[in-house]
């Protein structure tokens, strides 16, 4: 039995009932509302959304205003690809997240979304950057950006090769080769990356060490001489998946208890060089090679940048991702053109979607 207890009522001119003190209704979380034995016309405070609801006969409805869903998400776009020609390594593709991010000189998490229902959304995945063999020292790509919705991270920086050789600017951007002489900057985007590493300027015949791209966590490392190549910069982790998800979703490169995500591609050596090149960063980035040899691409759906290569053929960068996070209560639909992937066991409460490539447009109900 309902009960309302009050001091003082008064009528005013209108007749209309008129109480000094503001009106309070009874606060309840969602799960004790849901445990109430309700009739239509109930109204309640529920303190876990912090809305004003009404029982409708079947079913609790917020009253009045507008009725938002609240998504956490992780955008990563696509690595940069590296070139012929004694390159630098890619950077990594740009990383936009509401959720903490450590591991690397952390960026400050973006406020979380809030989606209309029955509305249509778009999300974008970006592909790597092709690397290159071209025997000018061209030809390397940019990654293409990834996107939810207004937010839009971008890709990462690419890499020149040959005497004329540097690194893109990027989400992250690429690593410069030994000729000390860059065309432009290598910077990377605030919030979203770093910087690839300057260049060195010791070289003789077959030698010559190339710098890192930079990482969403660090910026590339500049090589150190001209028989060693600049390692790439870390990613970050942001840990919206555990390391069992990211695995069965082959999103993000997982260490330890961590998936991490955006690690720039390791720089390149000369044939002559006696040292090592430099490694790729945490989070997909891919190494750097010797002479010759052709450099492994960049692990897909991480955002790593491609590494760079002496003479043989500059990595591709790896593809990017785009992970939300969203109340079990909302359904999804739509998705035409996306490639989806959806966790088990996502958090209590929650589910999450992992988009791996496409562009297309959801909605929720």
């Amino acid at each position: 039995m309902s009960e309302l207890k009050t001091n003082k009522i008064s009528t005013n001119d209108q007749n209309n009932v008129a109480i000094d003190n503001a009106l309070n209704l009874k606060s309840y979380t969602t799960a004790q509302r849901d445990a109430l034995t309700s009739v239509a016309g109930d109204m309640i405070y529920n303190s876990d959304d912090a809305k004003v609801q009404v029982y409708t006969g079947s079913a609790w409805e917020d009253l009045g205003g507008l009725s938002l869903i609240e998504i956490d998400y992780v955008v990563v776009a696509g690595g940069g690809g590296a070139a012929f020609g004694y390159t630098g390594g890619g950077g990594a593709g740009g990383l936009l997240s509401s959720v903490s991010q450590s591991g690397g000189t952390s960026n400050t998490p973006l406020p979380k979304k809030y989606f209309i229902p029955s509305t249509n959304y778009r999300i974008s995945v970006g592909g790597g950057g092709a690397g290159s063999s071209n025997s000018s020292g061209y030809g390397s790509t940019r990654g293409t950006s990834s996107f939810l919705e207004y937010d839009t991270a971008v890709g990462g920086g690419n890499t020149f090769g040959n005497n004329a050789g540097y690194g893109h600017f990027g989400g992250s951007g690429g690593g410069d080769n030994y000729n000390g002489n860059p065309v432009e900057n290598n910077d990377g985007i605030a919030n979203q990356g770093n910087s690839g590493g300057p260049p060195q300027t010791q070289a003789s015949s077959g030698r010559g060490g190339a710098s890192g791209g930079g990482g969403a966590g660090a910026s590339g490392q500049q090589a150190p001489n001209q028989d060693n190549g600049g390692n790439g910069g870390v990613g970050v982790y942001c840990n919206i998946l555990t390391t069992t998800q990211a695995t069965a979703a082959s999103v993000g490169e997982v260490s330890g208890s961590d998936v991490y995500f955006s690690g720039g591609g390791g720089g390149s050596i000369g044939v002559n060089s006696t040292g090592s090149p430099g490694s790729g960063g945490l989070g997909g980035g891919s190494d750097g090679v010797k002479g010759a040899a052709n450099a492994t691409n960049a692990t897909a759906n991480t955002g790593g940048g491609g590494g760079g290569t002496g003479t043989g053929t500059g990595a591709n960068g790896g593809s990017g991702v785009v992970i939300i996070k969203y109340p079990d209560t909302y359904t999804m639909t739509g998705g035409t053109g996306l490639t989806i992937h959806t966790p088990s066991s996502p958090p209590s409460g929650y589910t999450l979607k992992v988009f791996t490539a496409g562009t297309g447009t959801v909605s929720w109900s």
